[in-house]
């Protein structure tokens, strides 16, 4: 008997949407939280002058040419964004009287979208929710600057051996909490933790556990409600972050993207085993592609062409 060509179409879709709805509960996974002593950082715009001390600081802590291409001798340090030499930028941003300093470097999210992308696992959460590279494990796919939706991985394209360069938040700086005994955020003893947060003249940047910072930000908050955005960038944004903001102006002025309370491969891993759960998607393509040769098959029947007729032709 002869097969409906749209029957047999709507048949295949049918057929997967049964088995996407069956397996649907399957792709429910729980939320990644912050490990109990994830350490961050806190970033606070109305304190930074724009110094750039935490750049240079950064640089000599982990080894780093200074990035003077573009000044004249050489004599200036100042990046105008992260790249192979810069793990850490003071960025400004300028739209009439409202000025901001910004500083940018890896977020540490809680659930990155760098690690998830990364097929060897070149990049992991590490201890204290640190993310970590390996350049060992490192094929240089560079597909980490493609997840990641703060664009901070780096690649060193004038390296003959390139590696990812990114902030480890001075990991081999044997980390350890900056709180101090009385509660308050002071000088954690010198090597011990990120060189930025460790020369900042104002405390515009301050280190320790995430739990910490965010009580921190609150406290400022609430001495001055007036002089912040009602806002801690990345208690939630993206899944939530272990290097945090305040702001005087709106976040997506100073480049920090809008997210939503999912994390980047919460949404993907969705999106991806939604279509591939109970081989789905290759069944319905199968057959889709079945049905466009039946078809075609029968159509050359039905004309009377055969192979033979066509070689001849």
């Amino acid at each position: 008997m002869a097969v409906n060509r749209r029957a047999l179409f709507r048949s295949v879709a049918a057929t997967g949407a049964v088995v996407a709805a069956g397996t649907a509960p399957a792709l429910a996974r729980a939320r990644r939280t912050a490990p109990p002593d994830a350490l961050g950082m806190l970033y606070d715009t109305t304190r930074c002058i724009g110094c750039k001390a935490c750049v240079v600081a950064c640089a000599q802590a982990n080894g780093l040419t200074p990035d003077t291409d573009y000044f004249a001798g050489g004599l200036y340090q100042a990046p105008t964004d992260l790249n192979a030499q810069t793990k850490n930028v003071i960025k400004l941003y300028s739209e009439g009287p409202r000025r901001s300093y910004v500083k940018a470097q890896c977020m540490h999210c809680v659930d990155p979208a760098c690690t998830n992308a990364c097929m060897l696992g070149a990049l992991k959460k590490k201890e204290h929710g640190i993310v970590a590279y390996d350049p060992n494990l490192c094929v240089g796919c560079r597909y980490c600057q493609m997840a990641c939706p703060f664009n901070v991985p780096k690649f060193e394209w004038k390296s003959a051996a390139p590696k990812i360069v990114k902030c480890e938040l001075c990991r081999h700086r044997s980390v350890g909490s900056s709180l101090s005994k009385d509660g308050g955020f002071s000088r954690y003893p010198k090597g011990n933790g990120p060189a930025c947060c460790e020369v900042c003249p104002r405390e515009a940047v301050i280190y320790g556990t995430r739990e910490e910072l965010l009580a921190e930000a609150r406290r400022r908050m609430k001495e001055r409600p007036e002089a912040y955005v009602p806002k801690i960038y990345g208690e939630t944004d993206g899944g939530g972050t272990q290097v945090l903001y305040l702001s005087h102006v709106p976040f997506d002025k100073i480049g920090l993207p809008s997210l939503s309370d999912r994390a980047v491969p919460d949404v993907q891993r969705t999106i991806q085993h939604g279509i591939y759960q109970g081989f789905v998607a290759p069944i319905a393509l199968y057959g889709v592609l079945g049905a466009v040769l039946w078809r075609n098959r029968r159509k050359s029947a039905v004309d009377g062409d055969s192979p033979e007729k066509e070689r001849e032709s």
